[in-house]
């Protein structure tokens, strides 16, 4: 009889400690880097995953940044678990020794970003940038397209005199000719396009692929990992929905940035979004990027990208 009792007292412990266990699977708050222009911004304001994941008891805070790098400097100091960035940052993360994962990418994106010009500009080709003051954020996605550019055209990032700016800096530096050339990504770049008649030198098609990462911190991947991949499944839903409805995310998107719905029009019809699971050629992608960053300077040690590799199947 003693060890009947104690074998059920045994196995209610044991029962308690499993369903504290599995109410502790879920966090109590989320905190979401997010950029006014990115498909985080879809989920914001359309307010599907708050919903969702409302119904866990999981509220959800949302932490505007002004480009990926600075998003980035946030997973890496605790502030946010969860990003969404180009190709470049996640690398220059890697290197600066942010335990960063990632969990799934876009289709590439090419069109979506591209040096550009004042109209009446001198500057024709990519080699004409020798020499010249060309505008870029430090460490975003097309830190990349120009690498890669340069190196094309027989250049290399010595050659010119970066300026390194924030969008909205950039802008102004562009109208008021400060500076010569402008490496910029959408919806930046059909905003320029459209009202500065900014002409384009070269776009990423054939240079880099251009991707979005979708990434988390690896703590919080590996302590939730049900919160992320359903964060995977949200995105992939919306990104269905946005492929599908442009001009209602057109609106929404005008409203998140305050540039124009025709704006937005232009850059929707070369950006289709997705979700897709990681793949092994996705990180060779990724490591060409670091091994290129590494031997022009732009890395201060080589970065092996496959170690922020996280299975959602193991868990």
């Amino acid at each position: 009889m003693k060890k009947f009792i104690l074998g059920a007292l045994t196995a209610a412990v044991l029962l308690g400690s499993f369903q504290a266990a599995q109410a502790e699977t879920a966090p109590k708050v989320v905190n979401i880097g997010y950029q006014k222009a990115n498909i985080f911004a879809l989920l914001k304001y359309r307010g599907t995953l708050d919903n969702d994941f409302k119904k866990q008891g999981i509220d959800v805070h949302w932490v505007e940044f002004t480009a990926g790098p600075q998003m980035l400097e946030g997973l890496n100091v605790g502030s946010i678990d969860l990003a969404a960035t180009g190709d470049a940052p996640p690398v220059i993360a890697q290197a600066a020794h942010a335990d960063l994962v990632y969990l799934a990418h876009s289709v590439p994106n090419p069109q979506t970003e591209a040096i550009v010009v004042p109209e009446n500009s001198p500057i024709k080709t990519v080699a004409d940038l020798k020499g010249k003051r060309v505008a870029l954020n430090k460490g975003s996605d097309v830190n990349y397209l120009l690498v890669a550019a340069l190196e094309k055209a027989g250049l290399s990032y010595k050659d010119i005199k970066p300026v390194y700016l924030v969008p909205g800096d950039a802008r102004a530096a562009f109208q008021s000719g400060d500076i010569d050339a402008w490496v910029i990504w959408d919806p930046f770049l059909a905003e320029v396009e459209t009202n500065a008649k900014a002409r384009e030198v070269q776009n990423a098609e054939g240079l880099v692929p251009h991707y979005t990462f979708f990434l988390a911190s690896r703590k919080f991947a590996d302590t939730y990992p049900q919160t992320a991949e359903k964060l995977v499944t949200e995105l992939k839903a919306t990104s269905d929905w946005a492929n599908q409805h442009h001009d209602e995310t057109a609106e929404i998107l005008s409203k998140s940035t305050g540039l124009a719905k025709n704006i937005w029009a232009k850059s929707l019809a070369r950006m289709p979004y997705d979700a897709q699971r990681m793949t092994p050629a996705v990180f060779k992608s990724q490591q060409v990027l670091a091994d290129k960053f590494t031997q022009v300077g732009l890395l201060p040690t080589p970065v092996n990208v496959s170690s922020a590799t996280w299975s959602l199947d193991k868990h």
